[in-house]
């Protein structure tokens, strides 16, 4: 159902009122400018490639596990859920959490660790500033401009965070633009802050169920997590037979799914008590605000627990570790290979390297090279340059 714009609160992003395009167009007749955003998010060659970017698990390792496609339509969800009790844009909110990881490496958290340091006498490589260079310069879908030409509302949701000097050159490139914020200290708008926090419920949820399914992690040791074992005994009370070695998957679906409301009702609630506590008229007053799209207290302090967890026990696992040491192996010797040879790369990121004036330009055509692949084209390059196959 197609929300209504007129009941959009005052505090929200209306398409109407849009800071605009870098490349003006003309307004389509049946769509919003943040539904032609989604569009655009939706057709891109980046978007497509999410598919096999790894979320936790690597690629090859299940075709069971989430990956950065299926990890960005549950924040869409989450967030669209999320959006229409507090009438701010779901339809941006939609756009923001669809693009927020088009910019992320393939393996994950350990390529951008990899290729960040790679990039450390280079400027440096941000997966939430790759996003914006994906969907400002590196898609190629238009004859007039490069990049998909988004509105201002999107691109800054899509910014989730930004080092101080990333911002400032931002700024200096797009006076007034994405990068002021930072630069201001200043808030998003409330969708982008929605975005932000459903990010964070739903790698927590499907995190747990990923690890869960692989066996690195028992339901036995999330007991010692009060925001889970709260909804497993909830739902082992009410359905007894749960508690059976057989029905144990769908134990886990039933508490990660009461969790996942829970969190979803705390949300609305926290925020739209805190919306009436600021009172905010405009956009403009919600990011002179401090943060207003927010859990209880009680919810972050065990949501930050649950993330300690994780930490601990999934994504510092031996054998995690073990697999994403040889992806981070794979990024290095990639982009050392590359910048020694950078006709191995596609012809327009070659030619990038080939005709920078300086050493950092090239390594940034690299470093775009690099952060497009996913996460098998990442192995068989890598077995292909080097004779070694490092991933399976």
């Amino acid at each position: 159902m197609t929300q209504n714009i007129a009941a959009l609160a005052p505090w929200a992003c209306d398409p109407a009122h849009t800071r605009g395009r870098r490349h003006p167009e003309p307004p389509a007749p049946t769509r919003t400018d943040f539904q032609r955003d989604r569009d655009r998010i939706v057709h891109s060659s980046a978007f497509r490639r999410l598919v096999y970017k790894t979320q936790v698990f690597l690629n090859h390792e299940g075709d069971m596990f989430r990956t950065r496609l299926t990890h960005s339509l549950e924040v869409a969800q989450l967030a669209r859920s999320i959006a229409r009790s507090l009438r701010i844009n779901e339809d941006l909110v939609e756009a923001i959490s669809l693009a927020h990881d088009l910019g992320h490496t393939p393996f994950g958290h350990a390529g951008q660790d990899a290729l960040n340091a790679c990039m450390a006498d280079y400027g440096g490589f941000e997966h939430n500033l790759q996003s914006l260079r994906v969907v400002d310069a590196l898609e190629e879908r238009y004859p007039q401009y490069d990049g998909l030409n988004l509105t201002f509302e999107t691109r800054e949701g899509i910014l989730k965070h930004c080092a101080r000097a990333n911002a400032e050159a931002l700024e200096a490139q797009e006076p007034g633009g994405v990068g002021q914020r930072f630069v201001l200290r200043q808030q998003p708008s409330l969708e982008a802050q929605l975005c932000n926090l459903a990010d964070a419920i739903a790698y927590n949820a499907h995190d747990i169920d990923d690890g869960v399914r692989s066996g690195l992690i028992t339901l036995a040791q999330l007991g010692e997590v009060p925001l889970f074992e709260r909804y497993r005994a909830s739902a082992q009370a009410e359905y007894p037979h749960l508690a059976e070695p057989a029905a144990q998957r769908r134990l886990l679906y039933e508490a990660i799914r009461r969790m996942l409301s829970d969190q979803v009702y705390d949300v609305i609630a926290a925020t739209s008590a805190a919306l009436e506590r600021v009172q905010p008229r405009s956009v403009q007053d919600v990011r002179c605000a401090p943060a207003l799209v927010v859990f209880s207290d009680g919810m972050r302090a065990q949501s930050q627990q649950l993330q300690r967890f994780l930490f601990q026990n999934l994504y510092r696992h031996p054998q995690v570790l073990a697999v994403t040491g040889r992806a981070q192996q794979v990024v290095r010797d990639l982009f050392a290979a590359y910048l020694a040879q950078p006709q191995e790369m596609k012809p327009g990121f070659a030619a990038r390297a080939q005709q920078a004036t300086h050493a950092a330009q090239a390594a940034r055509a690299v470093a775009d090279f690099i952060a497009g692949m996913t996460d098998r084209y990442a192995a068989r390059e890598h077995e292909r340059l080097t004779g070694q196959r490092l991933l399976g």
